[in-house]
């Protein structure tokens, strides 16, 4: 039976904290990238934002980059048997399950996607336990530390971050009225917005018309950004009768 000071020496010696530290640096790497290819989408209001990418790309690299030191594993406590496991099969299944999990909080509700950073934290949370699992103690709990600052700060700082706003728009039409396209998109226009291309659906009950669209920021915060200002100016394009103007992410 192994000492207390044969277990720390076996999992917090010098070469074994060395080699957590590279792999933290890995996984803060990955993290910094992840987050400048999720910026771009947070830029133009989709769901998956920097958090989102963030965490992936942190979460992948933990489910890679341990399998690069297999001489450290368990606290370089090695045995024949131990040699012959492939762990990277068993990280696979654990990956394989936790992404049908991951997929059940995922949630859609109209022109907005929620549940998106939930399960990507879900998946980063198997690579904690991975490696936790391996015996890099020292990584998983700076994964760990990543992992919940970004979920704590993240949000506010793609708050901070210039992005092109993106609002759904459904707009109900007088009985008998035949809208102009060309009226919609100048009032957009003079918002400060756009109608997204290809986002348009056109739906009829009767001499009915009901229009259905996300229209986009032409630049970043416009200065027309208030929901209510914005209904006011639909409100105004000639026909309308109903209106309903709510934030999507999709």
């Amino acid at each position: 039976m192994l000492s207390l000071q044969s277990l720390w020496a076996q999992y917090w010696s010098l070469p074994v904290i060395e080699v957590n530290l590279l792999v933290f640096a890995n996984l803060l790497g990955a993290l910094l990238l992840g987050l400048v290819v999720g910026y771009e989408r947070s830029y133009h209001s989709r769901a998956a934002g920097m958090r989102t990418y963030g965490i992936v790309c942190m979460a992948a690299c933990a489910l890679t980059v341990f399998a690069g030191y297999p001489e450290f594993w368990w606290g370089r406590a090695h045995t024949l048997a131990v040699d012959a496991i492939d762990v990277t099969r068993v990280v696979q299944g654990i990956v394989t399950g936790i992404g049908f999990l991951g997929a059940g909080v995922i949630m859609r509700d109209g022109l907005n996607i929620s549940g998106l950073t939930t399960a990507a934290s879900i998946w980063a949370t198997a690579g904690i336990g991975v490696l936790v699992g391996v015996g890099f103690y020292a990584a998983a709990m700076l994964l760990t530390v990543l992992s919940a600052a970004l979920m704590l700060w993240g949000a506010k700082l793609e708050a901070r971050l210039p992005a092109l706003s993106a609002l759904g728009v459904v707009l109900g039409f007088a009985e008998g009225v035949e809208p102009d396209e060309a009226v919609v998109r100048q009032t957009l226009r003079d918002c400060g917005y756009q109608l997204a291309e290809g986002s348009l659906t056109i739906a009829w009950s009767g001499a009915q018309a009901t229009w259905h669209f996300v229209m986009v920021a032409r630049r970043a915060r416009p200065p027309g950004d208030s929901l209510v200002a914005l209904s006011q100016a639909l409100r105004r394009v000639p026909g309308v009768s109903q209106l309903n103007l709510a934030h999507a992410r999709n």
